[in-house]
Protein backbone atom coordinates (compact mmCIF):
# COMPACT_ATOMS: atom_id res chain seq x y z
CA UNK A 1 0.00 0.00 0.00
CA UNK A 2 3.23 2.61 0.93
CA UNK A 3 4.55 1.84 -2.32
CA UNK A 4 1.25 2.47 -4.57
CA UNK A 5 0.47 5.84 -2.44
CA UNK A 6 4.18 6.46 -3.16
CA UNK A 7 4.18 5.93 -6.96
CA UNK A 8 0.83 8.23 -7.21
CA UNK A 9 2.81 10.55 -5.25
CA UNK A 10 5.71 10.62 -7.81
CA UNK A 11 4.02 10.80 -10.37
CA UNK A 12 1.81 13.56 -9.69
CA UNK A 13 5.00 15.90 -8.87
CA UNK A 14 7.06 14.79 -12.19
CA UNK A 15 3.77 15.48 -13.93
CA UNK A 16 3.93 19.05 -12.37
CA UNK A 17 7.16 20.03 -13.36
CA UNK A 18 6.85 18.61 -16.56
CA UNK A 19 3.67 21.31 -17.18
CA UNK A 20 5.84 24.05 -15.99
CA UNK A 21 9.18 22.97 -17.91
CA UNK A 22 7.51 21.88 -20.96
CA UNK A 23 9.59 18.72 -21.59
CA UNK A 24 8.94 16.85 -24.38
CA UNK A 25 7.42 13.68 -22.48
CA UNK A 26 3.80 14.20 -22.91
CA UNK A 27 0.63 13.31 -20.43
CA UNK A 28 -1.83 10.91 -20.58
CA UNK A 29 -4.14 11.37 -23.36
CA UNK A 30 -7.83 12.20 -21.95
CA UNK A 31 -10.12 9.51 -22.29
CA UNK A 32 -13.52 11.31 -24.48
CA UNK A 33 -16.19 9.59 -22.90
CA UNK A 34 -17.10 10.79 -19.62
CA UNK A 35 -19.18 9.95 -16.87
CA UNK A 36 -22.35 12.43 -15.59
CA UNK A 37 -20.78 15.48 -13.31
CA UNK A 38 -22.88 13.88 -10.34
CA UNK A 39 -21.34 10.68 -10.72
CA UNK A 40 -20.10 9.69 -6.64
CA UNK A 41 -16.68 8.69 -8.17
CA UNK A 42 -15.74 11.93 -9.95
CA UNK A 43 -13.11 14.21 -7.62
CA UNK A 44 -14.36 17.58 -6.68
CA UNK A 45 -10.79 19.05 -8.42
CA UNK A 46 -11.72 16.58 -11.57
CA UNK A 47 -12.36 19.02 -14.68
CA UNK A 48 -14.42 18.24 -17.67
CA UNK A 49 -11.49 16.59 -19.35
CA UNK A 50 -10.56 13.94 -16.48
CA UNK A 51 -7.36 15.21 -15.16
CA UNK A 52 -6.81 16.03 -11.83
CA UNK A 53 -4.57 18.94 -12.05
CA UNK A 54 -2.77 19.85 -8.53
CA UNK A 55 -2.38 23.01 -7.01
CA UNK A 56 0.96 25.32 -7.92
CA UNK A 57 0.41 26.68 -4.16
CA UNK A 58 0.38 23.78 -2.26
CA UNK A 59 2.67 20.20 -2.69
CA UNK A 60 0.65 17.39 -3.96
CA UNK A 61 0.19 14.51 -1.87
CA UNK A 62 -2.72 11.84 -1.50
CA UNK A 63 -3.27 12.61 1.81
CA UNK A 64 -5.25 16.22 0.84
CA UNK A 65 -8.56 16.15 2.85
CA UNK A 66 -11.54 16.10 0.68
CA UNK A 67 -12.69 19.72 2.49
CA UNK A 68 -9.32 21.37 1.23
CA UNK A 69 -10.03 19.54 -2.49
CA UNK A 70 -13.51 21.31 -2.69
CA UNK A 71 -12.22 24.82 -1.65
CA UNK A 72 -10.13 24.62 -4.16
CA UNK A 73 -12.40 23.49 -6.87
CA UNK A 74 -13.93 26.78 -8.27
CA UNK A 75 -9.82 28.53 -8.46
CA UNK A 76 -9.28 25.00 -10.76
CA UNK A 77 -12.11 25.40 -12.56
CA UNK A 78 -11.42 28.73 -13.99
CA UNK A 79 -7.83 28.02 -14.69
CA UNK A 80 -9.36 24.42 -16.39
CA UNK A 81 -8.71 26.77 -20.38
CA UNK A 82 -5.44 27.74 -19.59
CA UNK A 83 -4.22 24.44 -18.74
CA UNK A 84 -5.48 22.22 -21.21
CA UNK A 85 -3.33 24.21 -23.77
CA UNK A 86 -0.33 22.96 -22.15
CA UNK A 87 -0.28 19.41 -22.93
CA UNK A 88 -1.07 20.09 -26.61
CA UNK A 89 2.20 22.23 -26.90
CA UNK A 90 4.03 19.69 -25.06
CA UNK A 91 2.26 17.14 -27.75
CA UNK A 92 4.03 19.40 -30.42
CA UNK A 93 7.41 19.36 -29.32
CA UNK A 94 6.98 15.29 -28.76
CA UNK A 95 6.08 15.16 -32.46
CA UNK A 96 3.06 13.29 -31.89
CA UNK A 97 0.28 15.70 -33.06
CA UNK A 98 -0.73 15.06 -36.46
CA UNK A 99 -1.31 18.49 -36.95
CA UNK A 100 1.43 20.72 -38.99
CA UNK A 101 0.92 24.46 -37.98
CA UNK A 102 0.47 25.77 -34.34
CA UNK A 103 -2.26 27.84 -35.22
CA UNK A 104 -3.82 24.60 -36.61
CA UNK A 105 -3.02 23.03 -33.56
CA UNK A 106 -4.94 26.20 -31.32
CA UNK A 107 -8.31 26.04 -33.52
CA UNK A 108 -8.29 22.08 -33.31
CA UNK A 109 -7.89 22.13 -29.34
CA UNK A 110 -10.72 24.69 -29.25
CA UNK A 111 -12.65 22.93 -31.85
CA UNK A 112 -12.42 19.26 -29.14
CA UNK A 113 -13.04 21.65 -26.02
CA UNK A 114 -16.20 22.32 -26.99
CA UNK A 115 -17.25 18.96 -28.73
CA UNK A 116 -16.37 17.28 -24.97
CA UNK A 117 -18.96 20.25 -23.33
CA UNK A 118 -21.61 19.35 -25.86
CA UNK A 119 -21.20 15.61 -25.66
CA UNK A 120 -21.65 15.75 -21.80
CA UNK A 121 -24.94 14.17 -21.06
CA UNK A 122 -27.20 16.15 -18.65
CA UNK A 123 -29.09 14.49 -16.13
CA UNK A 124 -32.63 15.62 -14.22
CA UNK A 125 -30.47 16.25 -10.99
CA UNK A 126 -27.13 17.40 -10.12
CA UNK A 127 -26.99 14.15 -7.28
CA UNK A 128 -26.50 11.04 -7.56
CA UNK A 129 -29.48 8.29 -7.73
CA UNK A 130 -28.16 6.81 -4.54
CA UNK A 131 -27.20 9.82 -2.55
CA UNK A 132 -30.72 11.64 -4.01
CA UNK A 133 -32.67 13.05 -0.67
CA UNK A 134 -35.26 15.38 -0.46
CA UNK A 135 -34.79 18.40 2.11
CA UNK A 136 -35.61 17.28 5.57
CA UNK A 137 -39.33 17.15 6.32
CA UNK A 138 -41.62 19.38 8.37
CA UNK A 139 -41.69 19.30 11.92
CA UNK A 140 -45.25 18.51 13.60
CA UNK A 141 -47.10 21.28 13.53
CA UNK A 142 -48.46 22.59 17.00
CA UNK A 143 -52.21 21.96 17.22
CA UNK A 144 -55.06 21.03 19.43
CA UNK A 145 -54.94 16.77 19.80
CA UNK A 146 -57.83 16.51 22.15
CA UNK A 147 -61.11 15.85 21.88
CA UNK A 148 -63.95 18.54 23.35
CA UNK A 149 -66.69 15.49 23.18
CA UNK A 150 -67.57 13.20 24.93
CA UNK A 151 -66.77 9.83 25.12
CA UNK A 152 -70.10 8.27 24.79
CA UNK A 153 -69.51 5.97 21.02
CA UNK A 154 -73.65 6.27 20.63
CA UNK A 155 -75.93 4.50 18.47
CA UNK A 156 -73.98 2.48 15.44
CA UNK A 157 -70.82 1.90 17.56
CA UNK A 158 -69.75 -1.63 17.01
CA UNK A 159 -67.38 -3.21 19.92
CA UNK A 160 -65.32 -6.39 20.07
CA UNK A 161 -67.99 -8.30 21.19
CA UNK A 162 -70.87 -7.40 18.35
CA UNK A 163 -68.05 -8.97 15.98
CA UNK A 164 -67.24 -12.02 17.90
CA UNK A 165 -71.04 -12.57 18.49
CA UNK A 166 -71.74 -12.80 14.64
CA UNK A 167 -68.85 -15.16 14.23
CA UNK A 168 -69.54 -17.21 17.53
CA UNK A 169 -68.89 -20.40 15.23
CA UNK A 170 -65.37 -20.07 14.37
CA UNK A 171 -64.52 -18.68 18.29
CA UNK A 172 -64.05 -21.78 21.52
CA UNK A 173 -63.94 -20.91 25.26
CA UNK A 174 -61.01 -19.98 27.06
CA UNK A 175 -61.48 -19.18 30.56
CA UNK A 176 -63.30 -22.05 33.44
CA UNK A 177 -64.16 -21.96 36.76
CA UNK A 178 -61.27 -23.75 39.05
CA UNK A 179 -63.74 -24.07 41.72
CA UNK A 180 -66.31 -25.47 39.56
CA UNK A 181 -65.61 -27.83 37.44
CA UNK A 182 -69.79 -27.65 36.54
CA UNK A 183 -69.83 -23.67 35.94
CA UNK A 184 -70.47 -23.11 32.38
CA UNK A 185 -70.61 -19.45 32.30
CA UNK A 186 -67.34 -19.21 30.24
CA UNK A 187 -68.35 -21.40 27.43
CA UNK A 188 -69.18 -19.60 23.90
CA UNK A 189 -73.26 -20.54 24.41
CA UNK A 190 -73.11 -18.28 27.33
CA UNK A 191 -71.48 -15.77 25.69
CA UNK A 192 -68.90 -14.37 28.25
CA UNK A 193 -67.73 -11.12 28.26
CA UNK A 194 -65.46 -7.91 30.42
CA UNK A 195 -65.89 -4.69 30.12
CA UNK A 196 -63.05 -2.46 29.96
CA UNK A 197 -62.79 1.71 30.78
CA UNK A 198 -61.21 3.89 28.66
CA UNK A 199 -59.60 7.42 28.62
CA UNK A 200 -62.76 9.56 27.92
CA UNK A 201 -65.46 10.65 30.07
CA UNK A 202 -68.22 7.43 29.11
CA UNK A 203 -66.28 5.59 27.41
CA UNK A 204 -65.83 2.16 27.36
CA UNK A 205 -66.01 -1.16 25.72
CA UNK A 206 -67.82 -4.81 26.05
CA UNK A 207 -64.81 -7.70 25.01
CA UNK A 208 -65.96 -11.30 24.57
CA UNK A 209 -63.99 -13.46 26.81
CA UNK A 210 -63.59 -15.96 23.48
CA UNK A 211 -60.57 -16.93 21.67
CA UNK A 212 -60.56 -17.65 17.89
CA UNK A 213 -60.06 -21.47 16.37
CA UNK A 214 -57.93 -19.84 13.93
CA UNK A 215 -54.89 -18.17 15.45
CA UNK A 216 -54.78 -15.54 12.92
CA UNK A 217 -58.19 -14.43 13.45
CA UNK A 218 -59.37 -11.72 16.20
CA UNK A 219 -58.46 -12.22 19.31
CA UNK A 220 -60.81 -9.98 21.61
CA UNK A 221 -58.61 -11.15 25.37
CA UNK A 222 -55.21 -9.63 23.54
CA UNK A 223 -56.88 -6.91 22.26
CA UNK A 224 -58.11 -6.05 25.61
CA UNK A 225 -54.73 -6.62 26.73
CA UNK A 226 -53.52 -4.43 24.85
CA UNK A 227 -55.64 -1.79 24.93
CA UNK A 228 -55.29 -1.60 28.60
CA UNK A 229 -51.23 -1.58 28.60
CA UNK A 230 -51.57 1.55 26.22
CA UNK A 231 -53.95 3.31 27.88
CA UNK A 232 -51.45 2.88 31.36
CA UNK A 233 -48.08 3.37 29.56
CA UNK A 234 -49.34 6.80 26.92
CA UNK A 235 -51.89 8.16 29.43
CA UNK A 236 -49.89 8.18 32.79
CA UNK A 237 -47.27 9.46 35.06
CA UNK A 238 -44.79 7.01 36.29
CA UNK A 239 -46.58 7.04 39.88
CA UNK A 240 -49.97 6.45 38.45
CA UNK A 241 -48.83 3.95 36.78
CA UNK A 242 -47.16 2.05 39.74
CA UNK A 243 -50.79 1.91 40.83
CA UNK A 244 -51.56 -1.08 38.83
CA UNK A 245 -48.19 -2.91 38.67
CA UNK A 246 -45.51 -3.81 36.68
CA UNK A 247 -46.64 -3.66 33.09
CA UNK A 248 -45.06 -6.46 30.57
CA UNK A 249 -41.55 -5.05 28.57
CA UNK A 250 -42.70 -6.66 25.46
CA UNK A 251 -46.19 -5.47 24.11
CA UNK A 252 -48.81 -8.90 22.81
CA UNK A 253 -49.26 -9.31 19.20
CA UNK A 254 -52.92 -8.88 19.04
CA UNK A 255 -53.62 -11.50 16.52
CA UNK A 256 -52.42 -14.72 18.39
CA UNK A 257 -54.05 -16.69 20.97
CA UNK A 258 -53.43 -16.56 24.85
CA UNK A 259 -49.86 -18.22 25.15
CA UNK A 260 -49.45 -21.51 27.10
CA UNK A 261 -47.62 -20.91 30.67
CA UNK A 262 -44.57 -22.38 28.70
CA UNK A 263 -44.17 -20.19 25.88
CA UNK A 264 -46.03 -17.02 27.53
CA UNK A 265 -43.47 -14.09 26.72
CA UNK A 266 -44.86 -11.82 29.88
CA UNK A 267 -45.09 -14.44 32.19
CA UNK A 268 -43.75 -13.61 35.32
CA UNK A 269 -43.05 -15.31 38.95
CA UNK A 270 -46.15 -15.64 40.44
CA UNK A 271 -46.29 -13.42 44.15
CA UNK A 272 -46.35 -14.90 47.47
CA UNK A 273 -49.62 -13.52 48.49
CA UNK A 274 -52.37 -14.54 45.52
CA UNK A 275 -55.12 -13.01 47.31
CA UNK A 276 -53.84 -9.19 47.46
CA UNK A 277 -55.49 -9.19 44.17
CA UNK A 278 -58.59 -8.21 45.54
CA UNK A 279 -57.76 -5.66 48.03
CA UNK A 280 -59.03 -2.26 47.84
CA UNK A 281 -57.24 -0.13 45.79
CA UNK A 282 -55.83 2.84 46.68
CA UNK A 283 -56.86 6.52 46.48
CA UNK A 284 -54.77 7.79 43.36
CA UNK A 285 -54.30 11.34 44.02
CA UNK A 286 -52.70 11.27 47.09
CA UNK A 287 -49.99 8.31 47.47
CA UNK A 288 -47.55 9.01 50.55
CA UNK A 289 -45.13 6.69 51.37
CA UNK A 290 -46.16 4.03 53.21
CA UNK A 291 -44.99 2.48 56.18
CA UNK A 292 -42.53 -0.49 55.80
CA UNK A 293 -45.09 -2.90 58.11
CA UNK A 294 -48.42 -2.15 55.48
CA UNK A 295 -49.10 -4.52 53.11
CA UNK A 296 -47.15 -4.26 49.62
CA UNK A 297 -49.33 -2.44 46.64
CA UNK A 298 -50.89 -5.20 45.14
CA UNK A 299 -49.50 -5.70 41.45
CA UNK A 300 -52.79 -6.39 39.17
CA UNK A 301 -51.42 -6.31 36.03
CA UNK A 302 -49.58 -9.30 37.06
CA UNK A 303 -52.58 -10.79 38.15
CA UNK A 304 -54.12 -10.41 35.43
CA UNK A 305 -51.75 -12.10 33.54
CA UNK A 306 -51.53 -15.06 35.69
CA UNK A 307 -55.21 -15.50 35.37
CA UNK A 308 -54.40 -15.41 31.56
CA UNK A 309 -51.91 -17.86 32.01
CA UNK A 310 -54.36 -20.26 34.41
CA UNK A 311 -57.52 -19.56 32.33
CA UNK A 312 -58.65 -18.73 35.82
CA UNK A 313 -62.12 -16.95 34.74
CA UNK A 314 -62.97 -15.76 37.96
CA UNK A 315 -59.99 -14.21 39.36
CA UNK A 316 -59.67 -12.73 35.26
CA UNK A 317 -63.25 -10.76 36.11
CA UNK A 318 -61.98 -9.97 39.85
CA UNK A 319 -58.82 -8.34 38.63
CA UNK A 320 -60.31 -6.59 35.73
CA UNK A 321 -63.12 -4.78 37.68
CA UNK A 322 -60.45 -3.51 40.02
CA UNK A 323 -58.37 -2.28 37.56
CA UNK A 324 -61.51 -0.69 36.19
CA UNK A 325 -62.30 1.09 39.72
CA UNK A 326 -58.62 2.87 39.38
CA UNK A 327 -59.07 3.72 36.08
CA UNK A 328 -62.55 5.60 37.05
CA UNK A 329 -61.13 6.81 39.70
CA UNK A 330 -58.57 8.78 37.75
CA UNK A 331 -60.97 9.97 34.95
CA UNK A 332 -63.52 10.85 37.54
CA UNK A 333 -61.81 11.96 41.04
CA UNK A 334 -63.43 12.95 43.99
CA UNK A 335 -65.42 16.31 44.21
CA UNK A 336 -63.74 18.76 46.32
CA UNK A 337 -65.55 19.58 50.06
CA UNK A 338 -65.62 23.31 48.69
CA UNK A 339 -68.67 23.38 46.19
CA UNK A 340 -67.16 26.74 44.65
CA UNK A 341 -64.08 25.13 43.98
CA UNK A 342 -63.64 23.50 39.98
CA UNK A 343 -63.93 19.78 39.78
CA UNK A 344 -60.59 18.24 39.21
CA UNK A 345 -60.35 17.41 35.20
CA UNK A 346 -60.21 13.95 33.88
CA UNK A 347 -56.45 12.69 34.34
CA UNK A 348 -56.63 10.99 31.08
CA UNK A 349 -57.79 14.23 28.99
CA UNK A 350 -55.48 15.98 30.37
CA UNK A 351 -52.53 14.14 29.32
CA UNK A 352 -53.44 14.93 25.90
CA UNK A 353 -53.86 17.97 26.44
CA UNK A 354 -49.30 17.73 27.54
CA UNK A 355 -48.49 16.09 23.78
CA UNK A 356 -47.27 18.97 22.38
CA UNK A 357 -45.18 16.71 19.83
CA UNK A 358 -48.15 14.95 18.52
CA UNK A 359 -50.02 11.70 19.34
CA UNK A 360 -47.83 8.96 20.95
CA UNK A 361 -47.01 6.63 18.58
CA UNK A 362 -48.83 3.33 20.42
CA UNK A 363 -51.72 5.24 20.99
CA UNK A 364 -52.14 5.68 17.20
CA UNK A 365 -51.07 2.30 15.87
CA UNK A 366 -53.51 1.24 18.75
CA UNK A 367 -56.61 3.07 17.78
CA UNK A 368 -55.94 2.12 14.13
CA UNK A 369 -55.68 -1.17 15.03
CA UNK A 370 -59.18 -1.67 16.61
CA UNK A 371 -61.07 -0.19 13.86
CA UNK A 372 -59.30 -2.25 11.50
CA UNK A 373 -60.32 -5.70 13.46
CA UNK A 374 -64.12 -4.29 14.24
CA UNK A 375 -64.49 -3.25 10.32
CA UNK A 376 -62.25 -4.86 8.35
CA UNK A 377 -61.47 -8.08 9.68
CA UNK A 378 -65.40 -9.88 9.26
CA UNK A 379 -65.14 -8.62 5.87
CA UNK A 380 -61.26 -9.73 5.23
CA UNK A 381 -63.05 -12.48 2.61
CA UNK A 382 -65.14 -10.62 0.31
CA UNK A 383 -62.10 -8.00 -0.27
CA UNK A 384 -60.09 -10.19 -2.01
CA UNK A 385 -62.92 -11.02 -4.78
CA UNK A 386 -60.85 -9.28 -7.54
CA UNK A 387 -60.14 -10.16 -11.33
CA UNK A 388 -56.22 -11.26 -11.14
CA UNK A 389 -53.39 -9.42 -12.77
CA UNK A 390 -55.57 -6.67 -13.14
CA UNK A 391 -55.48 -2.92 -12.12
CA UNK A 392 -58.41 -3.73 -9.49
CA UNK A 393 -56.00 -5.75 -7.28
CA UNK A 394 -56.77 -5.22 -3.65
CA UNK A 395 -53.62 -4.89 -1.22
CA UNK A 396 -52.63 -2.47 1.78
CA UNK A 397 -50.15 -0.79 2.93
CA UNK A 398 -48.59 -1.35 6.73
CA UNK A 399 -49.28 1.16 9.64
CA UNK A 400 -45.18 0.92 9.62
CA UNK A 401 -45.12 2.04 5.47
CA UNK A 402 -47.83 4.43 6.20
CA UNK A 403 -45.47 5.71 9.29
CA UNK A 404 -42.40 6.04 6.96
CA UNK A 405 -44.54 8.18 4.15
CA UNK A 406 -45.71 10.25 6.54
CA UNK A 407 -42.32 11.01 7.83
CA UNK A 408 -40.74 11.26 4.26
CA UNK A 409 -43.24 13.68 2.75
CA UNK A 410 -43.29 15.89 6.35
CA UNK A 411 -46.97 15.52 6.08
CA UNK A 412 -48.69 18.02 8.95
CA UNK A 413 -52.27 19.68 9.76
CA UNK A 414 -52.11 21.99 7.32
CA UNK A 415 -51.25 19.62 4.29
CA UNK A 416 -54.20 18.04 1.90
CA UNK A 417 -53.10 14.02 1.25
CA UNK A 418 -55.30 12.47 -1.56
CA UNK A 419 -55.02 8.50 -2.31
CA UNK A 420 -55.75 7.55 -5.36
CA UNK A 421 -57.41 3.86 -5.24
CA UNK A 422 -57.64 3.93 -1.05
CA UNK A 423 -59.14 0.65 -0.87
CA UNK A 424 -60.37 0.50 3.17
CA UNK A 425 -58.93 4.04 4.14
CA UNK A 426 -56.09 2.58 6.36
CA UNK A 427 -53.53 5.52 4.97
CA UNK A 428 -56.28 7.94 5.23
CA UNK A 429 -57.53 7.51 8.66
CA UNK A 430 -53.97 6.95 10.05
CA UNK A 431 -52.56 9.90 8.44
CA UNK A 432 -55.34 12.63 9.61
CA UNK A 433 -55.16 11.09 13.52
CA UNK A 434 -51.26 10.99 13.37
CA UNK A 435 -50.61 14.40 11.45
CA UNK A 436 -53.93 16.26 11.48
CA UNK A 437 -54.05 16.48 7.88
CA UNK A 438 -57.27 16.52 5.57
CA UNK A 439 -57.30 14.01 4.00
CA UNK A 440 -59.36 12.78 0.75
CA UNK A 441 -59.87 9.07 -1.02
CA UNK A 442 -61.26 7.73 -3.59
CA UNK A 443 -61.81 3.55 -4.40
CA UNK A 444 -63.44 1.92 -7.71
CA UNK A 445 -64.49 -1.40 -5.91
CA UNK A 446 -67.79 -1.39 -4.16
CA UNK A 447 -66.26 -4.05 -1.51
CA UNK A 448 -63.79 -1.41 -0.68
CA UNK A 449 -65.36 1.29 -0.54
CA UNK A 450 -68.21 0.10 1.61
CA UNK A 451 -65.97 -0.78 4.43
CA UNK A 452 -63.77 2.05 4.05
CA UNK A 453 -66.66 4.20 5.07
CA UNK A 454 -67.42 2.03 7.63
CA UNK A 455 -64.13 2.43 9.15
CA UNK A 456 -64.28 6.10 8.65
CA UNK A 457 -67.50 6.04 11.24
CA UNK A 458 -66.19 3.65 13.86
CA UNK A 459 -62.75 5.61 13.62
CA UNK A 460 -64.28 8.80 14.42
CA UNK A 461 -66.14 6.85 17.48
CA UNK A 462 -62.95 5.37 18.39
CA UNK A 463 -60.94 8.73 18.67
CA UNK A 464 -63.62 10.28 20.91
CA UNK A 465 -63.49 7.64 23.27
CA UNK A 466 -59.78 7.34 23.21
CA UNK A 467 -59.98 11.82 24.09
CA UNK A 468 -58.18 12.43 20.64
CA UNK A 469 -58.85 14.56 18.01
CA UNK A 470 -58.48 13.48 14.01
CA UNK A 471 -58.20 15.37 10.56
CA UNK A 472 -60.92 15.41 8.26
CA UNK A 473 -61.60 12.43 5.61
CA UNK A 474 -63.54 12.88 2.86
CA UNK A 475 -63.96 8.82 0.66
CA UNK A 476 -65.60 8.65 -2.91
CA UNK A 477 -66.87 5.33 -4.58
CA UNK A 478 -65.44 5.99 -8.37
CA UNK A 479 -63.26 6.12 -10.78
CA UNK A 480 -60.49 8.17 -10.19
CA UNK A 481 -59.96 9.55 -14.30
CA UNK A 482 -63.39 10.76 -14.44
CA UNK A 483 -64.13 11.51 -10.99
CA UNK A 484 -64.80 16.07 -10.73
CA UNK A 485 -63.56 15.83 -7.29
CA UNK A 486 -60.16 14.29 -8.18
CA UNK A 487 -60.00 17.04 -11.06
CA UNK A 488 -60.96 19.35 -8.34
CA UNK A 489 -58.42 18.68 -5.63
CA UNK A 490 -55.01 18.11 -7.42
CA UNK A 491 -53.96 21.50 -7.85
CA UNK A 492 -54.09 21.72 -3.83
CA UNK A 493 -53.15 18.50 -2.51
CA UNK A 494 -49.53 18.38 -0.87
CA UNK A 495 -48.83 14.75 -1.23
CA UNK A 496 -50.50 12.07 -3.46
CA UNK A 497 -50.32 8.34 -2.81
CA UNK A 498 -50.88 6.02 -5.84
CA UNK A 499 -50.32 2.53 -4.78
CA UNK A 500 -49.83 0.90 -8.26
CA UNK A 501 -47.83 -1.89 -8.04
CA UNK A 502 -50.07 -3.87 -10.19
CA UNK A 503 -51.61 -0.89 -11.73
CA UNK A 504 -51.81 -1.79 -16.07
CA UNK A 505 -49.73 0.83 -17.88
CA UNK A 506 -52.17 2.09 -19.11
CA UNK A 507 -53.79 3.45 -16.12
CA UNK A 508 -50.16 4.51 -15.06
CA UNK A 509 -50.23 6.77 -18.35
CA UNK A 510 -53.91 8.14 -18.02
CA UNK A 511 -52.64 9.17 -14.28
CA UNK A 512 -49.77 10.98 -15.85
CA UNK A 513 -51.74 13.28 -17.18
CA UNK A 514 -53.29 14.47 -14.06
CA UNK A 515 -49.88 15.39 -12.15
CA UNK A 516 -49.95 18.17 -14.38
CA UNK A 517 -52.09 20.23 -12.44
CA UNK A 518 -49.77 19.89 -9.11
CA UNK A 519 -48.56 22.46 -7.46
CA UNK A 520 -45.10 23.49 -6.77
CA UNK A 521 -43.36 20.94 -3.92
CA UNK A 522 -46.40 18.46 -4.04
CA UNK A 523 -45.35 15.00 -3.95
CA UNK A 524 -46.29 11.96 -5.77
CA UNK A 525 -45.93 8.64 -3.50
CA UNK A 526 -45.99 5.56 -5.72
CA UNK A 527 -45.27 1.82 -5.53
CA UNK A 528 -43.65 1.83 -9.29
CA UNK A 529 -41.95 4.91 -10.72
CA UNK A 530 -43.61 7.29 -13.26
CA UNK A 531 -40.38 8.58 -14.66
CA UNK A 532 -36.75 7.47 -13.84
CA UNK A 533 -34.92 8.45 -11.14
CA UNK A 534 -32.62 11.07 -12.14
CA UNK A 535 -32.94 9.91 -15.77
CA UNK A 536 -30.82 11.20 -18.46
CA UNK A 537 -32.40 14.04 -20.77
CA UNK A 538 -32.56 13.26 -24.56
CA UNK A 539 -34.43 14.44 -27.12
CA UNK A 540 -36.67 11.76 -26.84
CA UNK A 541 -37.74 12.77 -23.02
CA UNK A 542 -36.99 15.92 -22.33
CA UNK A 543 -40.79 17.34 -22.98
CA UNK A 544 -42.14 14.35 -21.10
CA UNK A 545 -45.04 15.07 -19.05
CA UNK A 546 -42.80 13.87 -16.35
CA UNK A 547 -40.08 15.45 -16.31
CA UNK A 548 -41.36 18.03 -13.88
CA UNK A 549 -40.59 15.72 -11.25
CA UNK A 550 -37.61 14.85 -9.14
CA UNK A 551 -37.65 11.84 -8.07
CA UNK A 552 -36.15 9.77 -5.26
CA UNK A 553 -36.17 5.99 -4.80
CA UNK A 554 -36.26 4.77 -1.15
CA UNK A 555 -36.67 1.25 -0.05
CA UNK A 556 -39.21 -0.56 2.40
CA UNK A 557 -39.07 -3.22 5.16
CA UNK A 558 -40.34 -6.32 5.08
CA UNK A 559 -43.79 -6.91 6.08
CA UNK A 560 -44.62 -3.45 5.11
CA UNK A 561 -47.06 -4.65 2.86
CA UNK A 562 -49.72 -7.43 2.62
CA UNK A 563 -48.92 -9.02 -0.74
CA UNK A 564 -45.86 -10.48 0.31
CA UNK A 565 -43.54 -10.84 3.31
CA UNK A 566 -40.52 -9.07 1.73
CA UNK A 567 -39.04 -5.46 1.37
CA UNK A 568 -39.10 -3.46 -1.21
CA UNK A 569 -38.58 0.58 -3.24
CA UNK A 570 -41.21 3.21 -3.39
CA UNK A 571 -40.40 6.25 -5.04
CA UNK A 572 -41.03 9.81 -4.21
CA UNK A 573 -41.90 12.46 -7.00
CA UNK A 574 -41.59 15.79 -6.36
CA UNK A 575 -42.73 18.48 -9.06
CA UNK A 576 -40.33 20.95 -9.20
CA UNK A 577 -40.94 22.88 -12.41
CA UNK A 578 -37.91 25.47 -11.54
CA UNK A 579 -35.76 22.46 -11.60
CA UNK A 580 -37.12 21.18 -15.09
CA UNK A 581 -36.54 24.64 -16.34
CA UNK A 582 -33.33 24.77 -15.37
CA UNK A 583 -32.18 21.80 -16.64
CA UNK A 584 -34.49 21.98 -20.03
CA UNK A 585 -32.35 25.63 -20.96
CA UNK A 586 -29.43 23.33 -20.62
CA UNK A 587 -30.20 21.27 -22.99
CA UNK A 588 -31.27 23.69 -25.53
CA UNK A 589 -28.02 25.57 -25.01
CA UNK A 590 -26.23 22.32 -25.56
CA UNK A 591 -28.20 21.55 -28.68
CA UNK A 592 -28.05 25.16 -29.86
CA UNK A 593 -23.98 25.08 -29.58
CA UNK A 594 -24.22 21.73 -31.38
CA UNK A 595 -26.12 23.13 -34.34
CA UNK A 596 -23.45 25.77 -34.65
CA UNK A 597 -20.65 23.30 -34.48
CA UNK A 598 -22.03 21.27 -37.66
Amino acid sequence: MAAALQGVCVTTRRGWKLQLQELEAPPPTPDTSYPPTSSPDSSPLTDSSGFDFPSPSRETSVSASSSSKRQRAPSLAQDAPRVVTRPRKIKKRASTSPYTSGSSSRGESRQRSVALELDEPIYRSDRSRSTSVFPPPVHVLAREWWSLDGGSPGDGFVSAADVVRKLARSYKPYFRNPDDPDNKSFEVESFPTADLEYPNNDANEKFMLLVPKDKDHYNPIMCLEQSLYTIIDSYLSPAQKALFGSLPSKSIPDNTPPPSPSLSPITRPDPPDPSSVLDTPPEPQNLPPQPQNDPPQPDYIRSLQRAIRRRDGPLFLSTLESINQLLRSLKYPPLPSDVFLPAPPNVFTSAVRSWTRGLPDKVVLRIVDETYQRCVGPNIKNLHRYEAFSSEVYGELMPSFTSDIIAATGLNSSSLLMDLGSGVGNVLLQASLQTGCRSYGIELLEGPANVARQQWKQFQKRCQMWGVCTGNVELEEGDMLKSKRVTELMGKADVVLVNNKVFQQSLNEALRAKFLDLKEGAIVVSLKPFVSPNARVTERNVDDICAIFDVVERPYRSGSVSWGSGGGTYYLHRVDRAGYANVKQRFENSRARTARRR
